[in-house]
Formats: C-alpha cells, structure tokens, sequence
C-alpha cells in the first residue's frame, strides 16, 4: 500500500457527548485511499459513535471534519453520499422480498425522462445490466441479479450490501462487522471483497470483533479505548497481543500511541 500525503478522510479532534455520557474524547482518525483501515475496541469505546459522525448520523460536538483536504460539514447520511461515504451497518438494510437489482439501486432508481415526472418508468434493462457489471467488476458471485435476497446465503447477502455501497461513485465505504455470523467460506469471499475495493482505490474502514480478519484485510489497525484513540498499528510488523493490550488497556509489546 502506498499512501498518499493526504487522507482521503480525516476527522480531527472530534468529541460527542450524551447526556452525562461521554463517548468520544478528542478523537483524531483517518483514512487513506487504496487502504483498509480496521477500527476496532472493546464495547463502549466509542466505535459506533465514531462511524456514526463520520456517516452523517450523529453531529459532533467539537472537531474538524476533512474530506480531500478539504473541511466539510456532514449533518446529514445524504450529505456524506455526496462526498462519496458508504456505511454497510451490521443489519445490511436490505429488502429479503425484493430482487438484487432492485437492492442495488433502492431509492436511486433511473428513470426514462421523456415522461412526465409522475409517470417516468424504471429503466429496468439498464438497471439490470449496471447491476451485473458492478458485480462482476467486483467478482461476487450470486445466482442471477434476478435473484431474490431472502434466497441468498449470508455471505452473498453481506457481497450484495457492499457492492450498493461501491457502485455510487464511492470513495470511503463503512462496514460494520462485516463477517459477523459467517461461515469460513462465506467470510472468505467477503474478505477478497474488501481487499478488491481497495485495490480500486477506495479508502475502507472495518469495525469488527475478529481480530483474525482484521489483521487478514487492514493496512492498519486504530483501536479506541473508553472514547478515546490511544494506539494505532502497522498489521505487518503488530500482532493480535499488541492490539488486545491496547483494547483492554495492559501492556504487550510496542504499540505507536497516538
């Protein structure tokens, strides 16, 4: 991975609090393209908190937000889509009754404009086309784009949520425990999924649990401990005892605090 000066994504010093609650503490974090980037601590660090000011959903309360360099304001998950933000949450948000085109392009669906706007009809070829070229651009592998997602395995389930999330111009795609409640094979097409995003240039953040798919998948790993950054690892010279002592706050070997 060869990163560039410049983040893709950078938040600086942002804080959130609820009510009495603190859940984030001057948290500086970034992404770079062509990176994975694993975000990951025990429960109550702060990782959902963080995804979810990043993704728009929460407003923080201190901090600067930065996207290509340049300082944003996201009050809103439509206006981290425009700058080119995907979250994949853990649920997937799909529909099981509706087919994988018509999963792909929920709630962006093209028309025909020679209609009035009250009767355009979905270009449904074209939909269907622009669905399997994205899927196979991104080599996931599902019986038909006709198919319905309620007859799909989970891991095919997680590959459809992902693609929907990169096929919109993306530049940073959000997943949430992606790999959670999957087979080894199902876990392994995913994880070839995140590795492909990178390899097309998108910046990827991966919350999750599984200390093994995350050292499998991450460039780099940040863990966040009671609201607040306190390390971040290189995956190629870190082990998993380094990132468990920094999560729960003991000490094993040599981490970059930051």
């Amino acid at each position: 991975m060869t990163q560039e000066a410049q983040p893709i994504l950078e938040l600086q010093q942002i804080s959130k609090r609820f009510g009495a609650v603190q859940a984030l503490t001057a948290v500086d974090f970034e992404v770079y393209s062509n990176e994975v980037v694993g975000l990951v601590g025990d429960n109550g660090a702060g990782k959902s908190t963080l995804i979810k000011v990043i993704a728009g959903t929460y407003k923080p309360d201190n901090g600067r937000y930065l996207f290509a360099g340049k300082e944003v304001t996201v009050n809103s998950p439509k206006e981290a889509n425009r700058l080119g933000i995907e979250t994949v949450y853990q649920d997937l948000a799909l529909c099981d009754n509706l087919d994988v085109v018509a999963n792909l392009y929920l709630g962006r669906e093209p028309v025909a404009d020679r209609f009035p706007t009250w009767l355009q009809p979905l270009r449904e070829v074209a939909m269907e086309q622009w669905a399997s070229d994205a899927l196979t651009t991104l080599h996931v592998r599902i019986p038909s784009v006709r198919t319905r997602v309620a007859a799909l395995s989970g891991g095919q389930r997680q590959s459809v949520a992902v693609a929907r999330a990169a096929m919109w111009n993306s530049k940073v795609v959000l997943l949430d425990e992606p790999t959670a409640a999957l087979g080894v094979e199902q876990t392994q097409q995913v994880k070839e999924l995140i590795r492909r995003l990178r390899d097309q240039g998108l910046g990827v953040v991966v919350i999750s649990h599984n200390l093994v798919d995350v050292f499998a998948v991450c460039d780099r790993i940040i863990v966040l401990r009671l609201g607040r950054r306190v390390a971040t690892f290189e995956t190629k010279s870190s082990n998993a005892e380094q990132v468990v002592g920094a999560i729960t706050g003991a000490v094993f070997g040599q981490a970059h605090v930051g």
